[in-house]
């Protein structure tokens, strides 16, 4: 059994309404789809196919290779047949794995319990094969094994992925509610772009449409800002075909002359805040803010004197520090970043 080169079935997930999108993502890279779905698409290859699948794909959510399929009518019957699986053959030792599931099953009230028989299973034949337990946990950081269970059908996977897809990895800082990035690329997807014309996105926010639409126009592709899936860290893996796709990331990187990609509304807040804050004269010597406890940690409270410059108040590792809000490079509101190892991070630039 190898599961690098073995081809079996392979769902990709997406949120709702994005499978359009993730079709013609998945057919652009040569690969034929079998069935689609509301959530996502079915189709058949390797582990393999996943390493390049994971890398390129920016509408998606996992990609989940099948096991096995049975029929369990509780959580006995899940146990009893994962037990007998051969979990040597898939997973390290020493090693560490999580699990996750979606379930739909009358005799079950909380998928935690469900997860936890799984956990159990691969525990228990690990176990009996090598006469140790493996490490697990609920952190993706390493195999990850998902169970999809509705009424009486069940199918367990080995999802490729680990953290969803949905999250490209090039923001430092989030910032507040920003959209999420496999949204933002089908929606520059599904405005029928050309990538070459300006792409104008006036109510940027936190300018996911706009760095989509840039990494789309210049075949930028998600893989190049992560170094951790899931399927790194399966028995058998090759480093060296995951080293060959990466590396094609880079290759396929393409100029686009005279392209242009506006973001407006940042920009003109920027002009308004810079205003208000540089050019109003000194406020009082002493100004109450307020507890130092109700400032979240890491975080700043803007102060707005009368008649006088903002001033952006944090609070951490038990010291609080005032500065002014304005960032002396792009103008953006410092009130709005946090500290990170000790530094204040501008939330427009890191």
């Amino acid at each position: 059994m190898s599961l690098f080169t073995d081809k079996a079935a392979i769902t990709i997930t997406c949120p709702k309404r994005l499978t359009p999108y993730l079709e013609q993502e998945v057919k652009e890279l040569g690969f034929a789809i079998d069935e689609a779905f509301v959530t996502g698409v079915h189709l058949t290859g390797t582990v393999n196919d996943c390493i390049k699948l994971n890398l390129n794909l920016r509408c998606a959510s996992q990609v989940l290779y099948s096991l096995k399929q049975f029929t369990a009518a509780n959580a006995d019957d899940i146990y009893n047949n994962l037990v007998k699986y051969p979990w040597e053959n898939i997973l390290p030792d020493p090693g560490y794995f999580s699990i996750t599931s979606n379930v739909n099953n009358e005799t079950i009230n909380n998928s935690m319990f469900a997860n936890l028989r799984v956990k159990d299973a691969i525990v228990d034949r690990l176990r009996d094969k090598r006469g140790n337990r493996p490490s697990t946990g609920s952190a993706l950081t390493g195999a990850v094994i998902h169970l999809f269970w509705k009424n009486e059908e069940a199918e367990i996977f080995i999802d490729t992925s680990g953290d969803s897809l949905g999250r490209h990895g090039y923001r430092k800082i989030p910032g507040q509610a920003p959209m999420l990035e496999a949204l933002a690329s089908a929606t520059v997807y599904a405005t029928q772009w050309d990538r070459k014309s300006p792409f104008v996105n006036p109510m940027c926010g936190s300018g996911t449409l706009a760095i989509e639409a840039a990494m789309i126009a210049t075949n930028r592709r998600p893989g190049l800002f992560r170094t951790n899936y899931a399927f790194m860290h399966l028995q058998g893996y090759d480093e060296t075909i995951y080293q060959q796709e990466d590396a094609l990331l880079e290759e396929q990187i393409v100029d686009v002359p005279g392209a242009a990609v506006v973001a407006g509304l940042q920009l003109a807040t920027g002009y308004r805040a810079s205003g208000a804050d540089v050019k109003l004269p000194p406020g009082p010597e002493w100004l109450r803010v307020g507890r130092a406890l109700d400032i979240p940690d890491n975080r700043a409270r803007v102060v707005e004197p009368e008649g006088a410059e903002r001033i952006a108040v944090f609070r951490f590792n038990g010291q609080v520090a005032a500065v002014s809000n304005v960032c002396r490079h792009q103008g953006g509101p410092l009130g709005e970043g946090q500290v990170v190892d000790g530094c204040i991070t501008c939330s427009w630039h890191g």
